[in-house]
């Protein structure tokens, strides 16, 4: 018999730690190769997680609802002898503890940091197996037993500077962070975090901000430090000015889940980001009403999707974005990023929060291509078999608040993006319409209503009005035998 470890996978670049959620199986449980085991949360997707190999699982290590650093011992599976994936010559000893690297200040990989994780190796005990890591189906899953990653400096891996794992994480938190951080003129290396060996987290960087105190020095020489924001504005979050709330008889108390706790900061931090503003227009869908009702049956025949209307308003906001590619940009300081590609995120509600997966290079796709990539994102983010790559690098976001009889909304900004369109339900209405010779009649129309949240900073009402508009003019000129 041999034993597999399975272990916390890193589920990105940025992430340095995970959210054991639920689990799947229990000891005793026998389970066959890539069959989902546990799921986990981190603060870029839900996912559930394979078995690395076929057999029992004897140990459980890691609770339910656990946050523990990415390569964390998380669970051992016993299998026969001989099945295990190994490397190919016989590992050495695993240490007391796992590595996960964590992107340096400029982006750059840095050295690998430790966080401890139980440890099987003993004086006079045989070599432990290999160290597998639980990864989404498709991935590899082998690492030879501590294996870690080696950077350039000194021979004990450190750079020349204080090695410790409370120096080099504490300084190195995500990227979100640290451009959160940068913006408001913090400088986090001053801060004592509530992450693994003091990092700092949104949640520790938001209530800081949010406290009375003053800023701390500006990240950068010569910025200035940001006023704190008023408690008193919309989206403020942090010390309330008034009494905290207390449960009462009959009252349930439960606490956040991770990815509702996340989209929590995630909103207020946006809300405190972008100078938030909305627009409103509504938009006739009677022309790609009509074309979709008529080649809907063929459609789905011939591709095995469904042809709904999100496909239609996809492309024509990519056509409009091709116009104002202000919309589709990101604030860097006093910097505006345009963005060479039209990555178009669309919200997708689940009942335990929200995802936003990405269409990347919409551009470059047709109605049928949008439409297989739409559906095949959302069937995944329901069934939690997203990669991370899938919800990052989304460069305009829409929101469909319509399919559940909203008609309209005001969507927060998904940073760093600086817009968002909300889409409103789309039903049949009396309109008022000139006909050709002039007269004006009432006619039934299919409309919707459209919002478009933007960013003051750097997007001009004007120039939002005048993306909507686009749209709008490309949805409602939509060609009646146009190529589907």
């Amino acid at each position: 018999m041999a034993r597999i470890d399975v272990i916390m996978p890193q589920m990105g670049e940025s992430i340095a730690e995970g959210t054991l959620s639920k689990w799947l199986k229990k000891v005793g449980d026998d389970v066959k190769r890539d069959e989902p085991i546990f799921e986990i949360s981190t603060d870029k997707v839900d996912a559930e997680i394979p078995a690395p190999n076929a057999g029992t699982i004897v140990e459980i290590l890691v609770t339910e609802g656990q946050t523990v650093p990415v390569q964390t011992l998380v669970a051992r599976i016993e299998t026969e002898k001989g099945a295990a994936v190994a490397a190919s010559q016989s590992p050495p000893a695993v240490p007391a503890s796992a590595t996960a690297k964590q992107p340096a200040a400029d982006g750059t990989p840095a050295a690998s940091t430790t966080a401890s994780v139980p440890s099987t190796q003993s004086a006079g005990a045989t070599p432990v197996p290999a160290q597998v890591y639980a990864t989404p189906v498709g991935t590899p899953v082998v690492t030879p037993a501590g294996a870690q990653s080696s950077t350039a400096g000194n021979g004990d891996g450190s750079n020349g500077s204080d090695n410790s794992f409370e120096s080099r994480i504490k300084t190195k938190s995500s990227p979100l962070v640290r451009k959160m951080a940068a913006d408001h003129g913090v400088d986090i290396s001053a801060m004592q975090g509530s992450g693994i060996a003091g990092r700092v987290t949104k949640r520790d960087l938001l209530g800081h901000l949010a406290s009375p105190a003053p800023a701390s020095p500006a990240y950068a020489a010569g910025a200035q430090t940001m006023p704190q924001p008023s408690m008193h504005a919309p989206g403020g979050v942090g010390e309330s000015h008034g009494p905290v709330p207390q449960p009462g008889p009959g009252d349930r108390v439960e606490p956040m889940s991770k990815m509702r706790a996340l989209i929590s900061d995630h909103m207020v931090a946006s809300r405190r980001t972008s100078a938030h503003v909305t627009s409103f227009m509504e938009v006739d869908f009677t022309r790609v009403a009509r074309r979709r009702a008529a080649k809907r049956r063929d459609f789905e025949a011939a591709t095995g999707e469904k042809l709904s209307f999100m496909p239609f308003i996809i492309k024509a906001t990519v056509d409009a974005i091709k116009e104002y590619p202000v919309m589709n940009s990101s604030v860097a300081g006093t910097d505006i990023i345009y963005r060479g590609s039209i990555n178009i995120g669309i919200a997708v509600a689940l009942d335990w929060g929200l995802l936003v997966p990405v269409i990347k290079n919409a551009d470059d796709l047709s109605l049928t291509g949008l439409t297989r990539s739409l559906n095949d994102l959302a069937r995944r983010a329901r069934a939690k078999k997203l990669s991370p790559e899938e919800v990052q690098g989304g460069s305009f976001t829409i929101t469909n608040p319509g399919v559940f009889g909203s008609l309209m909304g005001t969507p927060i900004i998904n940073q760093p993006q600086v817009a968002i369109m909300g889409v409103g339900t789309i039903e049949k209405r009396a309109r008022v319409i000139t006909g050709a010779d002039g007269e004006d009649t009432i006619a039934i129309r299919t409309c919707a209503y459209f919002s478009i949240s933007f960013d003051h900073r750097v997007v001009d009402g004007a120039t939002a009005d005048q993306f909507l508009a686009s749209v709008k003019r490309n949805v409602e000129q939509f060609p009646e035998n146009g190529v589907i």
